[in-house]
């Protein structure tokens, strides 16, 4: 995690994973159900497509010092997968700035995904609670990412 002036954010997680990256990309683009497999994730929703840009509406909750918050954001996304990239940013939503990037590939041990997330939240939300939260939310959300696609796998 690096901190950032302005309560400023930005986090990235690296995970090596089984699935080849394919199964990783449909997993990740399986936009309407994103909130069976990742973790503090309440919904998601498409809301449009143009080619390669997706508009989604997302609500994620979290409990933390016993208070429940809840953040929703309009996400535009432009899938790359020829790069095995997945950029967002935010549209509106309950944050200054949310933007980052899912990345998809494989070396010559496993398949690596890499999450990017720079985040900087509105005047009086409480950063510090925030960030320790982040943090240990984005290695539970890469990890639902992969047993959703081993079940994927496993199912055929």
């Amino acid at each position: 995690m690096e901190r950032l002036e302005q309560g400023t954010r930005r986090l990235a997680v690296l995970l090596r994973l089984a699935p080849d990256p394919e199964r990783i990309w449909s997993v990740l683009t399986d936009y309407g159900n994103l909130d069976r497999f990742i973790p503090n994730l309440v919904s998601s929703r498409q809301l449009w497509r143009r080619g390669n840009r997706v508009a989604l509406e997302q609500v994620g909750s979290q409990q933390f010092c016993g208070l429940r918050f809840s953040a929703r954001v309009e996400l535009e996304l432009e899938e790359d997968p020829d790069a095995g990239e997945l950029r967002f940013q935010m549209l509106r939503g309950d944050f200054r700035r949310f933007e980052g990037t899912w990345r998809v590939d494989r070396d010559e041990i496993s398949t690596r995904l890499l999450y990017e997330l720079t985040v900087q939240g509105k005047p009086g939300m409480p950063i510090g609670l925030i960030e320790q939260r982040l943090q240990q939310d984005l290695a539970s959300n890469l990890r639902g990412v992969q047993q959703e696609a081993n079940r994927r796998i496993e199912q055929g």
